[in-house]
C-alpha cells in the first residue's frame, strides 16, 4: 500500500487530474437518472483468474469524490483471484458510485493486469539467484501505480527516474566518445553512493566497461553465446543485468546465465488488464 504521505502528495493528484479527464463540466448520464442524492451499494467483482492490484487506488477514487464513501474488501493486493470472486462492495451516494466507477476500474483493471503478467514472468525464475527488474517504459503519470504493480506481482523495481540512478545507454556512451569516457565522467559528476551502470551490446564494449570500473553491466540484446562469454570476462568484477525484448515466452532461455538481473520493459508496456467489473448497482438505506 502507499503510505499517508505518498498518497497524498504523490498518488491523490494524479487520481485528482484523472477524474478531471472524465468529468470537464458534470456526469450528464448521472445527473440525467440521479437528480439528487440516494445511497447505494455496488458489487466489484474479478470476471478472470489473476492478482490483484490497486485496491487502495481504486477506493481513494470515491473518496475524492466523497469522502463518506465506504468500501467493505473481501481480498487485499497481492492476492490470488477467481473468476466471479466478490472482491468488495462499495457504499455511497449512487451518483459517486456512478461518476467514479470508470476511473476507479481503469487503475484496478490496468494495476492488476501488470502484477498478474509479472507474476507469471517471476514464476519463471524461481529457484534461481537471478531477479526480475522493470523499466522505465511505463505510461506518462502513472509510472507510480505501474512500478508499485510490479512489486505485488513478484517483481522488482529498477531505478524509478532520471534522477535516480545511473545507467550510461547507447546514446550516453556516443555522446561521451566510448565506454571507458563515459563511465569515468559519470565517477567524476555523479555522488560516490550511487552506482554507475553502463549499457553494451558488444563484447569489446564488456571488456572496455569492465576496465572503467563499471559496477553493473547490462547485456543488451546479445547472443546467448556472447552472454555466456561476458559473463567469463566479467568474472565476478561487476553485478550483471540482461536486458533486450524480454517476454513470459523467452525468459527461460536466460536462466542458466545466472546473471544478477533480468530486466522487462514488458512487465509494464506489454500487460494486458484484469477484467473486473462493478455490478448489481441498486439503492440501499442510509448507512
Amino acid at each position: 500500500m502507499f503510505d499517508p504521505v505518498t498518497l497524498k502528495l504523490n498518488v491523490d493528484p494524479l487520481i485528482e487530474s484523472a477524474l478531471r479527464e472524465d468529468i470537464s463540466s458534470e456526469d450528464v448520464s448521472t445527473n440525467s437518472v440521479m437528480p439528487e442524492a440516494k445511497a447505494g451499494k455496488v458489487d466489484l467483482i474479478a470476471k478472470e483468474d489473476g492478482i490483484i492490484c490497486g485496491l487502495q487506488v481504486f477506493e481513494r477514487v470515491f473518496k475524492l469524490l466523497d469522502e463518506k464513501t465506504k468500501v467493505v474488501f473481501y481480498a487485499k493486493d497481492g492476492d490470488k483471484v477467481e473468476k466471479g470472486k466478490l472482491l468488495a462492495e462499495v457504499y455511497g451516494d449512487i451518483r459517486v458510485l456512478l461518476c467514479g466507477e470508470r476511473t476507479a476500474l481503469n487503475y484496478l483493471q490496468r494495476m492488476s493486469g501488470i502484477a498478474s503478467y509479472t507474476n507469471k514472468v517471476a514464476s519463471l525464475l524461481d529457484g534461481c539467484k537471478t531477479k526480475l527488474l522493470d523499466t522505465r517504459k511505463t505510461t506518462p503519470n502513472n509510472r507510480i501505480f505501474e512500478k508499485y504493480s510490479v512489486r505485488v506481482g513478484g517483481g522488482n523495481n529498477h531505478r524509478y527516474n532520471l534522477s535516480d540512478g545511473v545507467l550510461l545507454k547507447d546514446n550516453h556512451i556516443g555522446a561521451a566518445g566510448g565506454v571507458k569516457e563515459a563511465v569515468t565522467m559519470a565517477k567524476a559528476y555523479a555522488p560516490f553512493v550511487r552506482k554507475i551502470e553502463v549499457e553494451v551490446e558488444n563484447l569489446d564494449m564488456v571488456r572496455e566497461a569492465v576496465e572503467a570500473g563499471a559496477d553493473i553491466i547490462m547485456l543488451d540484446n546479445m547472443s546467448h553465446e556472447d552472454m555466456e562469454k561476458a559473463m567469463e570476462i566479467i568474472a565476478g568484477r561487476a553485478e550483471v543485468e540482461v536486458s533486450g525484448n524480454v517476454t513470459k515466452e523467452n525468459i527461460a532461455r536466460l536462466v542458466d546465465l545466472g546473471v544478477d538481473y533480468i530486466s522487462s520493459g514488458a512487465l509494464t508496456h506489454s500487460a494486458p488488464i484484469l477484467d473486473i467489473s462493478l455490478k448489481n448497482l441498486h439503492p440501499v438505506d442510509e448507512q
